[in-house]
């Protein structure tokens, strides 16, 4: 058997030894560079320096070392075709059959407070991509490898078979390309955010996205539509891609969609909350005590809308509240953990969809540790981006503007409501009390609609809104909305203010008795 060639020269050493060892043993022959040559050498094995190889020195603090037609050759030669073989044997190239390479730590030198372009610059990796690239072009013959994970995988090939399966090959090559394409959308986002000054534009002059696929999914909104699921290069902690399916029917898109909305609005609570939203929108919110408790206030709000749908709590779903949602048609149940006892209760329930996910570390705000994540949406042939809604709103923000000054209560109510609201889609109007959504109105073209239906709503579940608070996402245009709030007994209202009429709705509170409080902020939801 020809004696195979591996060069390893990684960044990131971890596992890089024990791979060397497994391939010496292999009988493999060892090529390597500055300090993952010196790490392979202390340890004992016989490695060659690529200098040694190339017979060209490293110059120019490193950035030249592999980019030899000694390297390059010994990567990209088709063993298949004979004038390959001959141009190799006249330039006495040797055939390199493993590439182990992982690159200069760009993105986690960026990412570090005080980073300067300097150290950008020096840690953009030039021979190591380009060495990815030519092993996986030619993944016939070369085995490339960018990930410590991917180093048992192939050593188990070796020792059953003496060389990788094509399938491997192909696999290793794809996810270089990919790696590859990470690190330089990654260079591209850095550069192209800084301005002449060298001060960092929020927005750079080029987006490049990266998403891993998570799964196909069985149709997208609709059965005629395909659809899968990508979640980000570096997710979020806490986020719904994080999450683990503990028992269930597969995940539909409409399912993902939905329980997106009620883990962003659960997680925003620090108490222990419910959230049962359906196509979109929360109709049922709630804090309390309890998790069963929660449950029970949040399903009160609409018991007809929350039939199948997506239910999500922020503390673990022990028995009881298990035991009180398994009544009910749900979809998709999601909470950071979930007793033994809860988990016996759906046993029976084998399409009921489990999910756990870990709360964000932090506490409910992880913005409040400076993290500002992004949100996208796409446009015909385009793409919007704007920063995530994500301000919190704090007691002592709030502009009292009405005659009669709320209450501790009420002001507990509204900011409930306030945050609520942020989740509901345009127009929202969301009634509240006592820690619970007492009628929600949500996504009409008209403020005064999306009041005249959250009253409806509270009507037909049996909830009084009789001294209740109101949250209002964007201002009222016109008093009209607020007398359909007061007439059906709010006691107080929350929302931005800004409305050229805001003189005129404020003396209609005055007039029907309502205190009001403004934010200075919408939360507008598309």
């Amino acid at each position: 058997m020809t004696q195979l060639t591996a060069l390893l020269s990684v960044s990131d050493k971890t596992g890089i030894l024990e791979f060397a060892k497994a391939l010496h043993a292999l009988g493999a022959r060892l090529l390597s560079t500055g300090g993952t040559a010196k790490l392979l050498a202390e340890a004992g094995l016989p490695v060659t320096e690529v200098a040694e190889h190339t017979g060209f020195p490293e110059m120019m603090d490193g950035r030249v070392k592999t980019l030899h037609p000694k390297i390059h050759g010994g990567l990209l030669a088709r063993s298949d075709l004979p004038e390959h073989v001959a141009a190799m044997q006249q330039h006495g190239i040797t055939r390199i059959d493993i590439l182990a390479v992982n690159l200069y730590p760009f993105e986690a030198t960026v990412a570090k407070p005080g980073c300067t372009l300097e150290d950008a610059i020096e840690n953009i990796d030039i021979g190591g991509p380009a060495m990815v690239r030519s092993a996986a072009k030619n993944w016939r013959d070369v085995t490339v490898l960018t990930d410590a994970a991917q180093y048992a995988g192939v050593l188990d090939e070796l020792k059953a078979n003496g060389r990788t399966s094509d399938k491997t090959r192909f696999a290793c090559s794809a996810a270089a390309f990919n790696r590859i394409a990470q690190y330089d959308a990654a260079i591209s986002n850095y550069l192209s955010a800084l301005n002449e000054d060298g001060s960092k534009a929020e927005y750079p002059a080029q987006m490049n996205a990266t998403f891993v696929k998570v799964q196909d999914l069985r149709y997208g909104e609709n059965s005629h539509q395909s659809a899968a699921l990508y979640r980000d290069l570096y997710p979020a902690p806490g986020s719904l891609v994080t999450g683990k399916q503990l028992q269930g029917k597969e995940l539909s898109y409409n399912n993902i969609a939905d329980a997106d909305a009620a883990w962003e609005c659960v997680k925003s609570f620090d108490t222990p909350a419910c959230v049962i939203v359906k196509h979109a929108n929360p109709c049922g919110v709630a804090i309390a005590a309890s998790a069963a408790e929660a449950y029970s206030k949040a399903f009160k709000t609409d018991p007809t809308s929350a039939f199948g749908g997506i239910i999500a709590f922020n503390r673990e779903v022990d028995g009881a509240a298990a035991q009180l949602v398994a009544k009910q048609f749900v979809e998709v149940l999601m909470a950071p953990a979930f007793s033994a006892e809860a988990l016996d209760v759906f046993k029976g329930k084998a399409n009921v969809r489990l999910l756990q996910i870990a709360l964000p570390p932090g506490g409910p705000r992880p913005w409040d540790q400076g993290r500002n994540a992004g949100d996208s949406k796409r446009v015909g042939s385009g793409l919007l981006l704007q920063t995530s809604d994500n301000h919190f709103l704090k007691k002592e923000d709030l502009k009292i503007v009405t005659t009669l000054q709320p209450t501790a209560q009420q002001l507990d109510d509204l900011m409930f409501a306030w945050t609520v609201a942020q989740y509901v889609k345009s127009n929202a109007i969301v009634f509240c009390g006592g820690g619970m959504t007492l009628g929600v109105g949500a996504g009409q073209m008209s403020r005064l609609d999306s009041a005249r239906i959250a009253s409806i709503k509270a009507q037909h579940a049996g909830l009084a809104l009789t001294g209740s608070a109101v949250a209002s996402d964007a201002f009222f245009p016109f008093r009209d909305g607020l007398d359909v709030l007061a007439d059906a007994g709010a006691s107080c209202v929350i929302q931005p203010g800004g409305s050229m009429r805001d003189d005129e709705v404020i003396a209609a509170a005055n007039e029907r008795g309502i205190a009001m409080v403004l934010t200075g902020v919408r939360h507008f939801r598309h």
